[in-house]
């Protein structure tokens, strides 16, 4: 695929404490198959559907703390200047930006309500190869009860036009890029596990969502939430054996019209 648009989720990657547990655990679910370990880049494994990569896992350094978590990032023509609005907008930096040999150049960050995220300004590899077949990335959801925050923190860094769902008791955003949505924004509920920290709920797009939950609950992972239907597909949030929270969703089986938004 080019390079996206700013602000266009681009590219996804998640760091665990057990990188072959994982490999076997995504194999299988997604249908991923895993290039070499980048020896030199800390083991940077990538994923592959049919060739086209989606996805990118590596190990967890020695000494490192934290739960496994999927990791999103949005595109950026010069991650250097992105980086001065996060800091600008109130937000922190985890990683100033870094030049990954002629790869492209990173930044890691959060918003000021804790939200983690990437940028990423592409140089030979401009993300996700393909988006919306089973095994890659079809969405994410920002999930946060920061939104005030939220809100104004991330059209500020980045160029989203906000559309407002109108629909009793659903406190959900989409965000715009050039007429298109790019990811939503929700508020967390008391739906959310107790002590859930704010996060992106990146979705994997797969075949069948009930045959894929029942999938993760063998290979030792869990359900969260759902199956349930959709106006915009059959989804299902769960966790894999190591931790890490995501959605499954299928396209395909949609429910309902589309809520209005303003």
């Amino acid at each position: 695929m080019p390079v996206q648009p700013e602000g266009t989720p681009c590219w996804a990657d998640a760091i665990f404490p057990d990188l072959e547990a994982a490999k076997r655990f995504y194999g299988e679910l997604l249908g991923w198959t895993f290039g070499d370990s980048a020896a030199d880049f800390g083991h940077y494994t990538q994923a592959y559907v049919d060739g086209k990569t989606v996805a990118g896992v590596l190990p967890r350094i020695p000494g490192m703390d934290g739960a496994a978590a999927w990791n999103l990032y949005f595109a950026s023509p010069d991650a250097r200047v992105t980086a001065a609005k996060i800091v600008d907008n109130g937000g922190t930096l985890a990683m100033e930006p870094m030049d990954v040999a002629d790869v492209g150049t990173m930044v890691t960050a959060e918003d000021p309500g804790g939200v983690s995220f990437s940028v990423w300004q592409a140089g030979t590899h401009p993300g996700f190869e393909v988006t919306g077949e089973p095994g890659a990335y079809a969405w994410a959801d920002l999930c946060t009860r920061e939104v005030a925050e939220t809100d104004a923190f991330f059209p500020s860094v980045f160029p989203f036009k906000v559309q407002r769902i109108e629909a009793e008791g659903v406190d959900f955003h989409l965000w715009d890029v050039g007429g298109d949505p790019v990811i939503g924004r929700l508020r967390m509920t008391d739906e959310f596990p107790p002590g859930t920290p704010p996060f992106i709920n990146v979705h994997f797009t797969v075949a069948d969502v009930d045959t894929a939950v029942a999938t993760v609950e063998r290979l030792g992972g869990e359900s969260v939430y759902g199956p349930m239907d959709s106006p915009f597909g059959r989804f299902a949030t769960v966790r894999d054996q190591q931790g890490a929270m995501f959605s499954v969703i299928d396209l395909q089986t949609r429910v309902g019209e589309v809520p209005a938004f303003s």
